[in-house]
């Protein structure tokens, strides 16, 4: 009975099991610093629960998606759109025998360095910082350097890979990795439109004909739809994408949210505000970096302040940094 239960059974089950293209655990290129192997996990099964367990992934809940500090309890949040994008990428990973647990452990890991306040945030700092910031960068960073007391996770180079490579523009080394790429462009236009028909922003109407033909009407028609379309135009195939008329469509829909919410004056217009906050933080803490926690600075010598006061902004959750730039520029009354 425990042999059913040792990492080198799932070892030997992926061999068997997986697809040519997988990734298996046993062929992975390995972690910088080496570790005695679990006695019945598999290295990316290790990663995953590592990834679930750390702080970093519990700050995802109150970081915003699209809609700063949504007052509604079913907006998505940074967590929420991780989750789905989790589930969307195991679904195709499953359907085309590649290694779920890999899938999964990027797929929770893929936003980790998100900045408070979204993409709006990762703008000001991209701004501000010699030589520019992306989440994606910054979330290599989370994994490597600033979890764990500053000491990292000490992930496997497949799933930092696919941290580091999830956006469209790159290119991941694993069809893993791809799988989460577009499990999370399937992921965000879809709940996006969900939400800001929930904020009155559109209308389910609004969603151009053709898509609503190709896709359907509801957000579970959609998700069902698009998944559906990859499988058949990928499966047993080294690579993961749409058919050509659905990656159009998709592309059409894409477009469509870009215009009318991603950048609508109504869902946007505390953007302006949310800029200010992330700004002011970064002046401040780039002047004082000797107050940041001991975990940052440990990387002062190396990565010199600017980059160390980015990294504690990125880790901000909305209402953290709300509260911190109240603390620090808002006068209190007299007592």
């Amino acid at each position: 009975m425990a042999e059913e239960c040792t990492r080198e059974r799932w070892e030997r089950w992926e061999q068997q099991n997986l697809s040519p293209y997988a990734t298996l655990s046993l062929q992975s290129k390995g972690r910088a610093r080496d570790i005695e192997p679990c006695e019945i996990r598999t290295c990316f099964m290790r990663d995953r629960d590592r990834i679930l367990h750390c702080k970093a992934f519990r700050r995802l809940k109150h970081k915003t998606q699209v809609f700063l500090a949504p007052l509604g309890d079913h907006y998505r949040t940074r967590l929420t759109h991780t989750l789905e994008v989790s589930q969307i990428a195991r679904t195709i990973a499953r359907a085309m025998s590649l290694n779920e647990d890999l899938t999964e452990a990027i797929a929770l890991g893929h936003d980790l360095g998100h900045t408070p306040f979204g993409h709006t945030g990762e703008g000001v700092l991209n701004r501000l910082v010699p030589g520019g910031f992306s989440h994606n960068r910054e979330g290599l960073r989370v994994v490597d350097k600033l979890e764990n007391d500053g000491r990292g996770l000490n992930l496997t180079f497949e799933v930092r890979d696919g941290i580091l490579n999830h956006p469209k523009k790159c290119t991941p080394a694993t069809l893993e990795g791809k799988v989460v790429s577009l499990s999370d462009r399937i992921a965000y236009v879809n709940h996006d439109i969900d939400d800001a028909v929930r904020a009155g922003v559109l209308r389910a109407q609004d969603v151009p004909e053709s898509c609503r033909k190709r896709f359907g009407e509801s957000h579970s028609q959609r998700i069902n739809s698009m998944i559906l379309d990859v499988l058949r135009a990928s499966r047993g195939k080294p690579y993961v994408a749409f058919t050509d008329e659905a990656g159009r469509e998709f592309d059409t829909l894409r477009d469509f949210m870009y215009e009318n919410v991603y950048f609508n004056p109504l869902a946007k217009g505390e953007e302006q505000k949310a800029r200010g906050v992330v700004e002011a933080l970064y002046t401040y803490y780039l002047e004082h970096v000797e107050l940041l926690p001991e975990e940052f600075l440990l990387h002062l010598p190396e990565d010199g302040p600017q980059q160390i006061a980015a990294d504690y902004i990125a880790c901000m959750t909305d209402t953290y940094a709300i509260s911190e730039y109240q603390r620090l520029f808002v006068p209190k009354a007299w007592n």
